[in-house]
Protein backbone atom coordinates (compact mmCIF):
# COMPACT_ATOMS: atom_id res chain seq x y z
CA UNK A 1 0.00 0.00 0.00
CA UNK A 2 1.45 3.53 -1.20
CA UNK A 3 1.67 6.09 1.37
CA UNK A 4 2.71 8.73 -1.02
CA UNK A 5 -0.38 9.07 -2.63
CA UNK A 6 -2.38 12.60 -2.51
CA UNK A 7 -5.56 12.26 -1.25
CA UNK A 8 -8.23 13.51 -3.64
CA UNK A 9 -9.64 17.07 -2.79
CA UNK A 10 -13.11 16.81 -1.16
CA UNK A 11 -15.55 17.75 -3.36
CA UNK A 12 -17.61 20.79 -2.82
CA UNK A 13 -21.09 20.42 -1.37
CA UNK A 14 -23.60 22.70 -0.61
CA UNK A 15 -24.20 21.41 3.24
CA UNK A 16 -20.35 21.95 3.37
CA UNK A 17 -20.53 25.90 2.06
CA UNK A 18 -23.27 26.11 4.49
CA UNK A 19 -21.26 24.97 7.25
CA UNK A 20 -18.53 26.91 6.74
CA UNK A 21 -20.46 30.01 5.94
CA UNK A 22 -21.58 29.08 9.91
CA UNK A 23 -18.29 28.55 10.99
CA UNK A 24 -16.98 31.61 9.32
CA UNK A 25 -19.50 33.90 11.42
CA UNK A 26 -18.43 32.24 14.70
CA UNK A 27 -14.94 32.58 14.06
CA UNK A 28 -15.74 36.49 13.38
CA UNK A 29 -18.37 37.93 15.00
CA UNK A 30 -17.12 37.95 18.77
CA UNK A 31 -21.15 38.17 19.77
CA UNK A 32 -22.32 34.81 18.38
CA UNK A 33 -22.69 32.40 20.86
CA UNK A 34 -23.54 29.85 19.12
CA UNK A 35 -24.32 28.06 15.55
CA UNK A 36 -27.83 27.84 15.90
CA UNK A 37 -27.99 31.23 16.95
CA UNK A 38 -26.41 32.55 13.91
CA UNK A 39 -28.79 30.24 11.83
CA UNK A 40 -31.59 31.41 13.64
CA UNK A 41 -30.84 35.25 13.97
CA UNK A 42 -28.02 36.48 11.09
CA UNK A 43 -29.64 38.34 8.47
CA UNK A 44 -26.35 37.59 6.53
CA UNK A 45 -26.38 34.30 6.37
CA UNK A 46 -29.99 34.21 5.65
CA UNK A 47 -29.23 36.29 2.34
CA UNK A 48 -26.29 33.59 1.62
CA UNK A 49 -28.91 30.45 2.50
CA UNK A 50 -31.10 32.07 -0.12
CA UNK A 51 -28.11 32.79 -2.37
CA UNK A 52 -26.91 29.43 -2.74
CA UNK A 53 -30.85 28.14 -3.32
CA UNK A 54 -30.93 30.91 -5.55
CA UNK A 55 -27.26 30.04 -8.11
CA UNK A 56 -28.37 26.26 -7.86
CA UNK A 57 -31.47 27.35 -9.93
CA UNK A 58 -30.04 29.74 -11.81
CA UNK A 59 -27.40 27.05 -12.79
CA UNK A 60 -29.95 24.91 -13.57
CA UNK A 61 -31.54 26.93 -15.89
CA UNK A 62 -34.49 28.25 -13.84
CA UNK A 63 -33.51 32.14 -14.14
CA UNK A 64 -36.97 33.91 -13.23
CA UNK A 65 -37.04 31.31 -10.27
CA UNK A 66 -33.56 32.55 -9.38
CA UNK A 67 -34.78 35.85 -9.40
CA UNK A 68 -37.44 35.30 -7.39
CA UNK A 69 -35.94 34.15 -4.72
CA UNK A 70 -32.98 36.77 -4.58
CA UNK A 71 -35.05 39.29 -4.92
CA UNK A 72 -37.35 37.98 -1.74
CA UNK A 73 -34.23 37.16 0.17
CA UNK A 74 -33.87 41.02 -0.60
CA UNK A 75 -36.28 42.20 0.54
CA UNK A 76 -36.50 40.41 3.48
CA UNK A 77 -32.72 40.82 4.78
CA UNK A 78 -31.55 43.90 3.17
CA UNK A 79 -28.85 42.16 1.26
CA UNK A 80 -28.86 41.78 -3.10
CA UNK A 81 -26.86 39.24 -4.24
CA UNK A 82 -27.56 38.03 -7.62
CA UNK A 83 -28.36 34.69 -8.55
CA UNK A 84 -25.45 34.26 -10.99
CA UNK A 85 -22.22 36.05 -9.10
CA UNK A 86 -20.28 33.11 -7.55
CA UNK A 87 -19.16 33.20 -4.18
CA UNK A 88 -16.99 30.44 -2.13
CA UNK A 89 -17.43 29.19 1.10
CA UNK A 90 -16.31 30.50 4.58
CA UNK A 91 -18.43 33.60 3.97
CA UNK A 92 -19.42 36.02 6.89
CA UNK A 93 -21.75 39.29 5.80
CA UNK A 94 -21.65 41.21 8.83
CA UNK A 95 -25.15 43.21 10.13
CA UNK A 96 -25.33 43.20 6.19
CA UNK A 97 -28.04 45.68 5.51
CA UNK A 98 -27.21 47.68 2.31
CA UNK A 99 -25.04 45.27 0.89
CA UNK A 100 -24.97 44.10 -3.09
CA UNK A 101 -23.00 42.16 -5.21
CA UNK A 102 -23.34 42.12 -8.67
CA UNK A 103 -23.78 39.73 -11.71
CA UNK A 104 -20.43 39.02 -12.79
CA UNK A 105 -18.92 39.48 -9.05
CA UNK A 106 -16.32 36.71 -7.44
CA UNK A 107 -15.63 36.05 -4.22
CA UNK A 108 -13.35 33.61 -3.00
CA UNK A 109 -13.37 31.68 0.93
CA UNK A 110 -12.97 33.06 4.07
CA UNK A 111 -14.10 36.81 2.98
CA UNK A 112 -15.75 39.10 5.45
CA UNK A 113 -18.24 41.87 4.17
CA UNK A 114 -19.50 44.52 6.58
CA UNK A 115 -22.71 46.37 5.98
CA UNK A 116 -23.65 48.79 2.77
CA UNK A 117 -21.05 47.46 1.00
CA UNK A 118 -21.32 47.34 -3.10
CA UNK A 119 -19.34 44.92 -5.45
CA UNK A 120 -20.84 46.46 -8.49
CA UNK A 121 -19.67 48.40 -11.53
CA UNK A 122 -18.84 51.21 -13.43
CA UNK A 123 -21.43 51.32 -16.19
CA UNK A 124 -18.39 51.46 -19.14
CA UNK A 125 -17.82 47.76 -19.21
CA UNK A 126 -19.69 44.70 -20.57
CA UNK A 127 -19.50 41.36 -20.13
CA UNK A 128 -17.26 40.89 -17.03
CA UNK A 129 -18.49 44.07 -15.30
CA UNK A 130 -18.36 43.26 -11.30
CA UNK A 131 -14.53 42.64 -8.96
CA UNK A 132 -13.04 39.32 -8.66
CA UNK A 133 -12.59 39.06 -4.56
CA UNK A 134 -9.55 36.53 -3.71
CA UNK A 135 -9.42 34.63 0.12
CA UNK A 136 -9.04 36.08 3.12
CA UNK A 137 -9.97 39.17 2.34
CA UNK A 138 -12.08 41.78 4.17
CA UNK A 139 -13.98 44.37 2.89
CA UNK A 140 -15.08 47.37 5.80
CA UNK A 141 -18.52 48.79 5.91
CA UNK A 142 -19.51 51.15 2.96
CA UNK A 143 -16.77 50.52 0.77
CA UNK A 144 -17.43 50.73 -3.19
CA UNK A 145 -15.45 48.52 -5.16
CA UNK A 146 -16.20 49.14 -8.68
CA UNK A 147 -15.20 47.48 -12.05
CA UNK A 148 -13.79 44.18 -13.37
CA UNK A 149 -10.47 44.31 -11.55
CA UNK A 150 -9.54 41.64 -8.66
CA UNK A 151 -8.73 42.77 -5.24
CA UNK A 152 -5.60 40.24 -3.96
CA UNK A 153 -5.81 37.07 -1.26
CA UNK A 154 -5.40 38.39 1.82
CA UNK A 155 -6.45 42.09 1.23
CA UNK A 156 -8.18 44.79 3.83
CA UNK A 157 -10.79 47.42 2.10
CA UNK A 158 -10.86 50.40 4.84
CA UNK A 159 -14.15 51.37 5.53
CA UNK A 160 -16.06 54.33 2.89
CA UNK A 161 -13.25 53.78 0.52
CA UNK A 162 -14.10 53.53 -3.37
CA UNK A 163 -11.54 51.11 -4.90
CA UNK A 164 -11.58 51.79 -8.56
CA UNK A 165 -8.09 49.70 -9.44
CA UNK A 166 -6.87 46.21 -8.77
CA UNK A 167 -5.55 46.06 -5.37
CA UNK A 168 -2.50 43.57 -4.54
CA UNK A 169 -2.68 40.46 -2.24
CA UNK A 170 -1.71 41.44 1.26
CA UNK A 171 -2.14 45.06 0.67
CA UNK A 172 -4.50 47.48 2.64
CA UNK A 173 -6.16 50.04 0.90
CA UNK A 174 -7.89 53.38 2.26
CA UNK A 175 -9.38 56.37 0.50
CA UNK A 176 -11.49 58.52 -1.71
CA UNK A 177 -10.19 56.77 -4.25
CA UNK A 178 -8.56 54.07 -2.39
CA UNK A 179 -4.94 54.13 -2.25
CA UNK A 180 -2.84 51.73 -0.96
CA UNK A 181 -1.02 52.33 2.45
CA UNK A 182 0.12 49.03 3.90
CA UNK A 183 1.73 46.14 1.53
CA UNK A 184 2.97 42.82 3.06
CA UNK A 185 2.77 44.74 6.92
CA UNK A 186 4.67 47.51 5.92
CA UNK A 187 3.73 51.08 5.26
CA UNK A 188 3.50 52.23 1.87
CA UNK A 189 5.20 55.63 1.14
CA UNK A 190 4.48 56.07 -2.39
CA UNK A 191 0.74 56.25 -2.29
CA UNK A 192 0.44 54.65 -5.94
CA UNK A 193 -2.98 53.90 -6.59
CA UNK A 194 -4.32 57.45 -6.24
CA UNK A 195 -5.69 59.31 -9.47
CA UNK A 196 -5.38 62.77 -10.13
CA UNK A 197 -7.22 64.89 -8.54
CA UNK A 198 -8.82 67.13 -11.04
CA UNK A 199 -9.36 70.46 -8.35
CA UNK A 200 -5.70 70.97 -8.13
CA UNK A 201 -5.30 70.11 -11.62
CA UNK A 202 -8.00 72.68 -12.19
CA UNK A 203 -5.39 75.47 -9.46
CA UNK A 204 -2.37 74.41 -11.13
CA UNK A 205 -3.93 75.77 -14.72
CA UNK A 206 -4.88 79.15 -13.70
CA UNK A 207 -1.26 79.48 -11.69
CA UNK A 208 0.05 78.68 -14.86
CA UNK A 209 -1.85 81.31 -16.70
CA UNK A 210 -1.35 84.14 -13.98
CA UNK A 211 2.35 83.33 -14.56
CA UNK A 212 1.89 84.18 -18.09
CA UNK A 213 -0.16 87.40 -17.82
CA UNK A 214 2.37 88.43 -15.71
CA UNK A 215 4.79 87.76 -18.03
CA UNK A 216 3.08 89.56 -20.27
CA UNK A 217 2.35 92.78 -18.27
CA UNK A 218 6.30 93.40 -17.32
CA UNK A 219 7.18 92.69 -21.23
CA UNK A 220 4.97 96.24 -21.58
CA UNK A 221 6.08 97.80 -19.13
CA UNK A 222 9.57 97.61 -20.47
Amino acid sequence: METDKKRKPRKRTAWGDIRADLKSAMLNDPAARSRFEVALTYSGFHALLAYRFAHFLYRAGLKFSARVVSQTARFFTGVEIHPAAKLGRGIFIDHGMGVVIGETAEIGDNVVIYQGVTLGGTGKDKGKRHPTIGNNVMISAGAKVLGPFKVGDNAKIGAGSVVLREVPENSTVVGVPARIVRRGGLRVEDLDQATPDPVMEEFHKLHCQIEALYRMIEEKDR
